[in-house]
């Protein structure tokens, strides 16, 4: 586990910051089951001319899976990877399992169509805030979700959740009548999945003391399950003096992790 301070992440920002010249595809539908999915499970895809072979990040928007819209982080666009941004139903009128489901539903559309983007099958790095990174979060983990759709979860190249809920998500606990301060660890929690061949993960949440209900501790647990389980590339950062709000000092963290582990599979 790591502390991260102000200075050290201005310094990586200032360090990763390029200019980039990208051209978008919107509301591409991946899923079309009734009007509502047509709606709602749609995605936008940002590459570059003359791409080839890039990574990809997919990246799943917060919301508490009530509510918030698709996007790309513009941090994102540094002209080392495509970026997909994926909307998703929202809990009540769908359950907090089939919001999963669409989550998988989008990761297998990227595997079966990224490369006509430039990106590249065995470089998908899945990332998101707050809900999205519990979404993330069960994809990488309960293999289950992505097998359904014909693809295996252990070729992601690696899982970052910025400040994602690892026990049972609060949604699916207020559907059930539990209380927010009740935790409650089952199939529908990262934690219950935890295992030693899932991919890379960097966890990152907000500072202990400024984090919503506890969401560093969650994260540091599931850090010491993955070292349990003997996985051999887990991380959580703690960004000191950031609150729930923490993506903009985490998406060089993101990148960082992104080139390192493009840079090792360059040298197997």
């Amino acid at each position: 586990m790591k502390r991260f301070f102000i200075l050290a992440l201005l310094l990586i920002c200032a360090a990763s910051a390029s200019a980039a010249d990208y051209k978008f595809e919107r509301d591409i539908v991946y899923r079309d089951v009734d009007e509502y999915s047509a709606q709602m499970c749609r995605l936008d895809v940002a590459t570059l001319q003359e791409a080839k072979d890039l990574p990809v990040v997919v990246w799943f928007h917060g919301g508490g899976l009530t509510g918030g819209k698709k996007e790309i982080p513009q941090p994102l666009l540094d002209g080392r990877c495509v970026v997909v941004g994926v909307g998703y139903r929202f809990s009540p009128k769908v359950s907090v399992s089939q919001i999963i489901d669409d989550a998988a539903c989008a990761v297998a559309w990227v595997f079966a169509n990224i490369e006509r983007y430039g990106g590249s099958t065995s470089k998908i790095y899945l990332s998101g805030h707050s809900a999205g990174g519990y979404l993330v979060s069960m994809l990488g983990l309960d293999a289950t979700r992505l097998k359904r759709y014909g693809y295996d979860a252990n070729l992601l190249k690696g899982v970052i959740p910025f400040s994602g809920q690892a026990i049972t998500h609060f949604e699916e606990r207020r559907s059930r009548g539990i209380a927010n301060t009740r935790p409650v660890i089952d199939s529908l929690s990262p934690l219950y999945h935890v295992r030693a061949d899932a991919a890379p993960f960097l966890m990152i949440t907000g500072d202990r003391e400024l984090e919503m209900l506890g969401r560093y501790e969650e994260n540091a647990y599931m850090w010491r399950v993955f070292q349990l389980v003997k996985h051999p590339d887990a991380t959580l950062y703690e960004l000191d003096g950031y609150g729930h709000s923490m993506c903009e000092p985490a998406y060089p963290l993101l990148q960082r992790f992104i080139r390192q582990h493009e840079a090792k599979s360059k040298k197997q």
